[in-house]
């Protein structure tokens, strides 16, 4: 595995992370950690390689609620069929110091780099064959119909945000579907097809792990063409339609915030090719 994001722009939480980390595989496994640090979104979490073994570890301040994306990877290990290749969880360990909680994750610790390294949109094509593309396909499908009460997309989120990043009045979502909620190319290893980082996973409109994993690939066409023509049997529908837009709502909200400036222009010229209206053009 490879480093996804950056660490804490806060030095003391930089080292915070660490010292949590040190401490967990001592605890763990008895052995020090080695090879290249991986950081989450924000510094919120760091995961690195431990013998033969993945350690990954979150944080959250004490006076934080847990809320779905503390337990994910655990839950997704459990909950979910086996055919659906990704790490087995291997061991847990929570604990609490100086004002947070921590929670370390050993897993399986995957051999394979991921397709996108630095963030989740892709930047070339990276010329998948056909096998890899049916496994994911049937990978989403396997999870599909995996009973959670796990809410990865929320219908009060769309309530409020459509029309404020669409431009357009929030839809009823009827057609619901159990799936990743963060699948794009930092969570995908190309040698062979595994899943990585499944604290997002959940319920969420059909069409939306599609429609995001589309948007996140819009820089390299051949790619976006390749997502499109895989999950046609849902994205052309008005139900795949629908989780489209919302996934590209939340993208908007990123944007704005100032992330993914790279795909900003083609993530609104999507959006207004599917509502015929232009996209508000907002900022943080």
């Amino acid at each position: 595995m490879d480093a996804l994001f950056a660490p804490p722009r806060n030095q003391p939480d930089e080292e915070r992370m660490r010292n949590a980390h040190h401490r967990a595989a001592r605890t763990l496994l008895m052995t020090a950690a080695s090879g290249p640090e991986a950081w989450g979104w924000q510094g919120r979490t760091i995961g690195r390689r431990c013998g033969d073994r993945w350690l990954r570890v979150v944080s959250r301040p004490l006076d934080k609620p847990a809320g779905r994306l503390w337990d994910g990877a655990a839950t997704a290990d459990t909950q979910l069929p086996r055919i659906i290749p990704r790490p087995r969880v291997v061991d847990v360990l929570e604990w609490t110091a100086g004002g947070h909680c921590y929670r370390a994750e050993l897993s399986e610790l995957v051999p394979w780099p991921v397709i996108q390294t630095g963030g989740p949109v892709l930047a070339d094509d990276p010329a998948l064959p056909q096998v890899w593309w049916t496994e994911l396909s049937a990978a989403l499908a396997a999870m599909s119909s995996v009973p959670t009460e796990r809410q990865a997309v929320r219908q009060q989120w769309i309530d409020k945000n459509f029309d404020a990043y669409l431009g357009i009045p929030p839809v009823q979502v009827t057609a619901w579907t159990t799936g990743h909620g963060d699948l794009h190319w930092a969570n995908l290893c190309a040698e062979h097809l595994v899943v990585l980082d499944w604290e997002s996973w959940g319920t969420l409109p059909i069409g939306y792990d599609a429609g995001l994993l589309h948007a996140y690939s819009l820089r390299a066409p051949a790619t976006a063409h390749r997502v499109r023509t895989t999950f046609a049997h849902i994205l052309n529908t008005p139900a795949g339609r629908t989780g489209e837009l919302v996934a590209l709502a939340q993208l908007l909200q990123v944007i704005a915030r100032g992330h993914h400036q790279e795909i900003a222009e083609a993530i609104r010229a999507r959006a207004e090719l599917l509502t015929g209206r232009p996209v508000p053009r907002r900022t943080a």
